[in-house]
């Protein structure tokens, strides 16, 4: 039997002489072992430690060397919209030009031009233009990826987006989680009524998403170009009485307390942040929401307004850090680069980056009992990376030094 078809089999896997980051939050920083081994039983972790501490091996069990480099838990991107249709290059190269935000919507760019691309194409179309994007992700060790909807803005094609995303889970060894966020922006047909939208989503488009299941979370954007605070709760009223638990894009362009509205609902993660005050963060802190920073949509979108990191530090409000992936405010699909943008734009340290794109990202989606650190129990998803440091993980711009990914122990 072949090592890959024995581990398939539930065999031993040892990865030895390598340095972990196990990012095991009973251990200070990252969790360092200097002179590790991770033992894989199947899918699942059964030990991460010192190599002195290894229990013997099996006969059969596949041994791997890894000479000295680094393991870290597998990498987490938990916050895309990665499932789109076309792109919008040509709204950057018209603002590039000088032309306004009103111009370009006037033009027929802006979000309703993702609309009316992604509903014109079929379910497969979109597997196809959104296959891309994941492989750059997963050649960076990425291991799970949260995807979003809120193109379709109607029930036949938010399904056909939430389809989608959960197809390239199949397609690809990663673990997909998808997000119905319906609740994005007005779609044309609704005449810039917003009440009557929020009503159709509440009513109609969130129970059959649910009832089909489709989505592992509910999101919504809490923003005077979007939806008021009031009518957000609706929306995650909706979507407790479903038993879906609940995300938030927050205080991005204004202070609408979106921060403390997540809170209140006990969002997994309030996303964006730059313009949370004091009140938001000691809720946010209260209740356990992670804040996830995606300086990628900050960066390309030239903001000025930093997310306030040193209040979340203040108050013990772990941090994630994301890209954002987009088709018209952050077309990014390099998490290592995220992260690098994180430290230098937001001043995030080398753990935090690393924590953010781990632990921290798989405590945004709910998910980290079962991923996001090397520890017994877990997942065996692990990157593997050439490196002396972690640093260096952080540092690099446009420089991969990912050695191996292993997805579910293969």
């Amino acid at each position: 039997m072949m090592a890959e078809e024995k581990a398939r089999a539930g065999g031993r896997r040892i990865w030895r002489n390598a340095r972990l980051a196990t990012l095991a939050e009973t251990l200070p920083g990252l969790g360092v072992v200097e002179r590790g081994a991770v033992v894989a039983e199947g899918e699942r972790i059964v030990f991460a430690g010192a190599e002195d501490d290894l229990p013997a091996a099996p006969a059969d069990a596949e041994i791997i060397d890894c000479e000295g480099r680094w393991i870290t838990p597998g990498l987490i991107d938990c916050h895309t919209h990665l499932v789109w249709s076309g792109d919008r290059a040509n709204e950057f190269e018209m603002r590039l030009a000088g032309a306004t935000y009103e111009e370009v919507a006037k033009a027929g760019g802006g979000i309703v031009s993702s609309v009316k691309a992604l509903r014109a194409a079929g379910e497969d179309e979109l597997v196809r233009q959104s296959l891309p994007r994941l492989d750059a992700l997963i050649a960076e060790g990425v291991t799970t990826v949260e995807v979003k909807s809120g193109y379709g803005l109607d029930l036949e094609n938010e399904a056909k987006s939430l389809r989608a995303a959960r197809r390239l889970g199949f397609e690809r060894p990663v673990n997909v989680t998808a997000t119905c966020l319906a609740a994005h922006a007005l779609p044309p047909e609704a005449a810039g009524d917003k009440e009557a939208y929020i009503s159709k989503v509440c009513g109609e488009i969130l129970p059959a998403i649910a009832a089909e299941g489709l989505a592992d979370a509910v999101d919504g954007f809490c923003e005077g170009i979007a939806f008021s605070p009031e009518q957000i709760a609706r929306v995650f009223d909706t979507a407790h009485k479903l038993g879906l638990p609940v995300k938030l894009h927050a205080d991005q362009l204004s202070n609408l307390h979106g921060a403390a509205l997540a809170a209140r609902y006990g969002a997994l993660s309030a996303d964006h942040l730059e313009y949370t005050d004091e009140a938001g963060a000691a809720a946010m802190a209260q209740t356990g929401t992670v804040a996830t920073v995606l300086p990628g949509a900050f960066y390309f979108i030239r903001e000025t307004k930093k997310p306030p990191v040193d209040l979340f530090r203040r108050h013990g409000v772990k941090m994630a850090v994301a890209t954002d992936c987009n088709p018209g405010t952050s077309p990014l699909t390099a998490l290592l680069l995220t992260m690098n943008m994180a430290a230098t734009l937001f001043g995030l340290t080398v753990d935090e980056c690393l924590a953010g794109t781990t632990r921290e990202a798989a405590r945004a989606l709910g998910l980290l009992e079962e991923t996001g650190t090397l520890e017994a129990g877990k997942r065996a998803d692990l990157a593997i990376w050439g490196i002396e440091r972690p640093a260096e993980l952080v540092y690099r711009m446009g420089f991969n030094p990912l050695h191996a990914r292993i997805w579910r122990g293969q």
